[in-house]
């Protein structure tokens, strides 16, 4: 599973570990990188996820949805290898990120940091956010120190998969979002739900997602669940009887 713009590992364990461990399914949350060069490494890690032997989920959070997707999309296109499911869990646009509320605000930030280094944005954020946000966001962001700029600068400019890739993804997916997000609108997750083929949306409120990350994980969970189980049952209508 992989972070969101400017985000971390920490914050994918308390989104997907209760959810996926409940079903005995084992959880590697991405590390990002600390720099330009984040994309790359969630692209890699995705890479090395299908050496693993058995079954691979992929997705992530915001822009860790968008390169799991677009990744996903890609290996579809090339015929190759690819995983069994996807979670994917706000996502902030379809293809090119033109003025989206979230590259705009990680454009700000980056400029932000630039005029005023990590310590300033962390102090910004805290004056503007709900007090769980803002530790989410300094423990974070503190770790990423000079990288985080350009790092938010890659997460604003990466594209995430258009129409037609979202419409080639006809593997279980369980996708979740916020119906109260300013910043990941619910209706950028309900626009990829008209166009993947076999996903199943879930919703929460933001206040609920505050108090417990977890609940964006189970919903994006529990709609995988169902989209498989939907296209199990619908394989077993189309099967003749001997």
């Amino acid at each position: 599973m992989l972070p969101g713009s400017g985000s971390d590992e920490v914050f994918v364990r308390s989104v997907f570990a209760g959810p996926l461990g409940a079903l005995g399914i084992e959880l590697h949350a991405v590390a990002p990188r600390h720099g330009r060069d984040v994309i790359d490494g969630y692209r890699a890690a995705l890479d090395a996820a299908l050496e693993r032997p058995g079954p691979v989920l992929v997705g992530g959070i915001s822009l860790g949805a968008h390169v799991a997707a677009a990744w996903a999309a890609q290996r579809r296109a090339e015929a190759g290898p690819g995983p069994a499911g996807l979670l994917l869990a706000l996502p902030a646009w379809t293809g090119r990120p033109g003025d989206a509320p979230a590259t705009l605000a990680a454009r700000a930030t980056a400029a932000c940091v630039r005029d005023s280094g990590v310590a300033g944005a962390v102090a910004a954020a805290e004056a503007g956010s709900p007090p769980w946000l803002a530790a989410e966001l300094a423990r974070a962001w503190q770790r990423y120190g000079t990288g985080l700029a350009a790092a938010l600068d890659a997460a604003a400019a990466e594209p995430a998969p258009d129409a037609s890739g979202l419409r080639a993804l006809d593997v279980p997916v369980g996708l979740a979002a916020l119906v109260d997000d300013p910043v990941h609108p619910l209706a950028v997750a309900e626009h990829w739900h008209a166009l993947l083929p076999r996903a199943v949306l879930r919703s929460a409120p933001l206040a609920v997602f505050g108090a417990d990350p977890a609940v964006l994980g189970r919903a994006a969970v529990l709609g995988w669940l169902r989209a498989a189980r939907a296209g199990a049952l619908s394989a077993a209508t189309r099967t003749p009887v001997p």
